[in-house]
């Protein structure tokens, strides 16, 4: 059994590798790769399925590779299979198998019918690492392949105006999510003493032994895991992000938003649903939320002019349902339901363009007035208040613009006078001072000391959200992310003194993506383009190979696992103490944002409308 789950998640990722060495014009040949990859994964998870069933239904834990460890951290990864792993296993193979074949036809002759394929199989491998992780490292791991091929197919026009938009808006609601994630993970390891598998975590008795001892903080991880769930499974008051996803492709839409993806908040509350368990408040949370949810999405899906909007809202209102069924404890119902609705909606979606044609036709030559519905029996003005409410989605998207985006430029915008210039001159001899006194070892009075973390933490965030905000100058954009890393650096490092190997694992990804990042920008200003923000430019349409150089420095700044930064952005987290609750926001809203900003950059100087006019422009509203 071990040797299957390792392959099941080695396959896809193998796929994408190879795939990638396909030349862009050979369709059959990157479709029968793509095919026989998601094939060859439905064999092993149906051979993990019999075995395991003939073992009785076993849990199995494998801790594989150790990546760093010292006397009071450890991180590695770790894989576990159970009923709940086993179950999103199948359906997603099962479903993988079917969007691909059908993808096979419904995009041929598609501009980026590679990159679509490339990215699909890169989307498996992050579902399956997702399902079957043991610890919340290796959840995460996942967690994050997932956010990216979502902007990535989201934003598969790449060229059109309000794809590249919507997959940001995305994006930025999967970042929302991943702050809940960090403090949940950071929360966690004080709370266990040890970096947790989910193995030990179903130990139902211990766990609730944990809680009874620390209350508070049992609370508080539960909190920050439901806020992940609801962001990833688009619950209130994340809804809006559903609909805007689907602007990529039909089969994309069906396999993310449909089916998979959008249950991996369902996937999180059941994998951690010991530590709701005995928690009677956060679970009255959960179905009051749920039953919001489910209220407002049914009647947003019943005024919607286009069918894969419908349907998006329509797994909305079913997966508060399945929440609801978490929280009362019937797993077992929870489980059928995803599945249910996870077939359904995939099956609505792939056949939405033919059903569209149907209803046309049918309207045009049998046309029949509308019959009388529920809202009907209301009163009139209560019936058309819900009406205007739900055809504007409840103002959903403006409640996020007005309480997450206006305070984030508000405060950007209130930073216009940092220039580069005043960069160097004022910011980096800070850094400097700060990172001389690590190294020669001064000291500080303790009244000044307690504070320093803090203030290093919050000019950290200061400095991503200006590289967020920023209008005009791309290098001077990235030159803040990095600095941003070097403050968490110096603020981590103050509160507790680092060793200078886990300082050189985490500055050494910054370091070297940062350098390529730079590279990239000068080597598209050397060719003679014009960059700022303020705009979109869609450079990789001349010029492929240097946005995906950009992309790859792009996710090596974010802590994406392809680099040093992404264990060593865990490592900062091991050196905050569990009093320090100010510090570990802060550090987890700078990682944050500077993915937000970083994608920022990465789509307004190589995607959208491409900036000359000789290339042809999609409409706004197409």
């Amino acid at each position: 059994m071990e040797y299957l789950i390792q392959w099941i998640i080695i396959t896809p990722l193998l796929g994408y590798f190879t795939s990638l060495f396909v030349r862009e014009s050979n369709e059959r040949m990157m479709s029968r790769l793509a095919i026989s990859t998601v094939f060859a994964q439905f064999g092993l998870v149906l051979s993990l399925l019999i075995m395991w069933i003939l073992s009785g239904f076993r849990q199995t834990n494998i801790t594989e590779i150790t990546l760093y460890q010292n006397e009071s951290y450890h991180f590695f990864i770790d894989l576990f299979l159970d009923k709940t792993s086993m179950i999103f296993l199948f359906v997603g193979s099962f479903l993988s198998m079917l969007v691909t074949v059908f993808s096979q036809y419904y995009l041929h002759k598609e501009s980026g019918y590679k990159r679509f394929f490339n990215t699909i199989l890169l989307f498996y491998f992050g579902y399956n690492l997702t399902v079957l992780s043991g610890n919340f490292e290796t959840l995460f791991m996942g967690w994050e392949v997932l956010g990216l091929s979502s902007f990535l197919l989201i934003a598969f026009y790449r060229y059109r105006y309000l794809p590249v938009k919507n997959a940001v808006k995305v994006f930025t609601i999967y970042r929302i999510g991943d702050v809940g994630l960090l403090l949940g993970m950071w929360l966690s390891h004080h709370f266990w003493q040890e970096n947790v598998t989910f193995l030990k975590m179903s130990d139902v008795f211990q766990v609730s032994e944990h809680i009874h001892t620390h209350s508070i903080l049992g609370a508080t991880i539960a909190l920050c895991i439901l806020i992940t769930a609801w962001a990833k499974s688009a619950q209130m008051p994340f809804s809006f992000w559903l609909p805007r996803a689907m602007e990529g492709p039909t089969p994309s839409s069906a396999i993310f938003y449909g089916s998979l993806s959008v249950h991996m908040g369902v996937f999180l509350l059941l994998r951690t649903y010991p530590l709701i368990e005995n928690q009677y408040s956060v679970k009255g949370l959960i179905i009051l939320m749920g039953l919001f949810t489910a209220f407002v999405a049914t009647g947003i899906s019943r005024v919607q002019s286009s069918i894969k909007s419908q349907v998006a809202y329509t797994s909305i209102a079913q997966i508060g349902l399945i929440f609801i069924e978490i929280a009362l404890g019937w797993h077992v119902i929870a489980l059928i339901h995803f599945m249910g609705n996870a077939f359904l909606r995939t099956y609505q979606l792939l056949i939405s363009p033919s059903t569209v044609t149907y209803k046309i036709r049918e309207q045009f030559y049998h046309f029949q007035p509308r019959q009388k519905s529920l809202e009907d029996f209301f009163p009139k003005k209560m019936e058309h208040a819900l009406y205007i409410l739900c055809l504007k989605e409840w103002d959903l998207d403006n409640f996020m613009y007005t309480y997450f985006w206006l305070p984030v430029k508000w405060i950007g915008k209130k930073m216009d006078f940092i220039t580069i210039n005043k960069v160097y001159i004022f910011i980096v001899p800070i850094l400097v001072t700060g990172i001389a006194s690590y190294f020669l070892h001064i000291h500080f009075p303790n009244k000044i000391t307690q504070y320093l973390p803090e203030f290093f933490g919050a000019l950290a965030l200061l400095l991503a959200i200006k590289a967020f905000s920023e209008r005009y100058h791309v290098r001077m954009s990235l030159l803040l992310i990095v600095l941003n890393h070097f403050f968490i650096a110096l603020a981590v490092s103050f509160n507790e003194h680092l060793n200078l190997t886990e300082l050189l694992i985490y500055l050494s990804g910054v370091v070297i993506a940062g350098s390529i990042g730079f590279f990239a920008i000068n080597r598209i200003k050397k060719l003679g383009e014009k960059i700022n923000l303020l705009r979109f430019h869609g450079h990789s349409f001349e010029h492929p190979k240097i946005a995906m150089v950009f992309l790859i420095a792009c996710l090596g700044l974010t802590g994406f696992p392809i680099s040093p930064t992404f264990l060593g952005e865990d490592i900062m987290f091991s050196h905050i103490h569990e009093d320090q609750f100010i510090l570990a926001t802060l550090v987890s809203f700078s990682f944050v944002v500077d993915g937000l900003a970083l994608i920022r950059l990465f789509a307004k100087v190589f995607m959208g409308p491409h900036s000359k006019t000789y290339h042809e422009i999609a409409y706004r509203s197409s």
